[in-house]
């Protein structure tokens, strides 16, 4: 067999369309929570492919699933179902509010897939014009056409006018907003339970049961966007768990899979059957070689044990990065639930978040921004304390670039 061609970071300004700014490096390798370039310089993970690699870098539950399955079956087309999809859909609806499960490729495709159901089930409820869609300020939830405009954030939207219209947006947790928005004619109402690229802003629970009781009051579909908080993420299996607050709509991807390509849309029975025999599909939805992989990463983080690793990990990440900001003064505030944090920077340090984060590659950390004011903290669900800990040393040395 042929070597591979060899490439470099260059290469991608060669043949790539610019639509991503990649760090100057190229991961190859990685293990547990950790990665390893090119030079084998390694890194510690506390990025997680943007809340992905749930169980880190070739966890042997996700090799070792995808390679039986890459031995039996690996595609056959929607025209046919298969057995790890039935399995994965019988886990989900098993362990949540949903009776019916819709797969897809990723979060983008699950939240095209809810918004469309929720204008097919205004369409059949008989009521004129019963099309509108309340969504919010700030939020993120996908970059196809339908969800960028329902996404909060203008500068993901603007350059593709026109955009779908029927879309109104709110200030995130203010119900008096909600309240004046939400009328006959609406027949969704997606929010994030924490709004992930926005921030990592937890939604107010009393402004979660106050959107189930207007979608209860005028007909609406209430539909939860956890491609980022779902799947063990907050510490709950699903951060609607964590509110007492049940969705009609829930959205799921990212750690699903484990860092293999998937996503669902869940439901119940009293509005999947909107969605008939050629209403909406997929051709790579529920394939069988991502739902052996989200089937078996799934089983495993839905323990005990995983779960509440992830909420004692959240009180081990905060106190160290307490400490740390006691020394630097860097952060204002630090939030989030489970292992999704963001550190906000203070305002004389405002628009530097993209800065730290280079600076953490360049120690050997790997790390996200969520806006320019955020540094955010997605790494495995069961990253080790000792990787933390070596994390925080790492994050410790960036911020002192930024003292200088």
């Amino acid at each position: 067999m042929e070597q591979p061609i060899s490439v470099t970071r260059s290469n991608f300004n060669d043949w790539m369309v610019p639509v991503f700014a990649p760090a100057n490096f190229i991961p190859v390798r990685g293990e547990g929570s950790r990665i390893w370039d090119q030079e084998n310089k390694e890194y510690i993970d506390f990025a997680g492919g943007i809340a992905v690699n749930a169980l880190g870098h070739a966890h042997p539950v996700a090799v070792n699933a995808l390679t039986e399955q890459a031995t039996k079956l690996w595609h056959v087309g929607n025209g046919y179902t298969n057995e790890p999809v039935l399995r994965l859909a019988k886990q989900l609806t098993e362990n949540t509010f949903a009776d019916k499960v819709f797969f897809c490729n990723s979060g983008a495709e699950a939240n095209e897939a809810a918004l469309k159901l929720a204008r097919k089930v205004g369409l059949d409820s008989g009521v004129a014009g019963k099309s509108g869609i309340v969504a919010f300020n700030n939020a993120f939830h996908g970059r196809t056409l339908f969800t960028v405009s329902a996404g909060g954030q203008p500068k993901y939207s603007q350059d593709f006018a026109p955009l779908p219209n029927g879309i109104n947006h709110v200030a995130f947790n203010d119900l008096e907003a909600a309240k004046a928005a939400i009328n006959e004619q609406t027949c969704a109402v997606i929010v994030e339970p924490i709004q992930g690229e926005g921030g990592v802003i937890p939604a107010d629970i009393e402004f979660l049961k106050g959107l189930r009781a207007l979608c209860d009051e005028f007909g609406a579909l209430l539909i939860f966007d956890e491609v980022q908080t779902g799947v063990g993420r907050t510490g709950s299996l699903y951060a609607y768990m964590n509110s007492g607050v049940t969705p009609d709509i829930l959205t799921t991807a990212k750690a699903l899979g484990g860092g293999f390509p998937v996503g669902a849309m869940l439901t119940t029975d009293k509005f999947a059957p909107h969605f008939s025999v050629g209403t909406h599909g997929t051709t790579y939805g529920g394939n069988p070689l991502a739902s052996a992989v989200a089937g078996a990463v799934f089983e495993f983080i839905n323990t005990p044990e995983v779960l509440e690793g992830v909420k004692h990990r959240h009180q081990y990440f905060l106190d160290a990065l307490n400490i740390l900001n006691a020394e630097y003064q860097v952060f204002d505030e630090i939030r989030g639930q489970g292992l999704l944090i963001g550190c906000v920077l203070k305002a004389e340090y405002a628009g530097k978040a993209k800065d730290i984060t280079t600076w953490a590659g360049e120690e050997g950390l790997l790390a996200l921004i969520a806006g320019p004011n955020v540094v955010r903290f997605t790494p495995s669900l069961i990253i080790p304390e000792q990787d933390i800990d070596e994390g925080i040393a790492r994050l410790k040395r960036a911020l002192a670039k930024l003292a200088k």
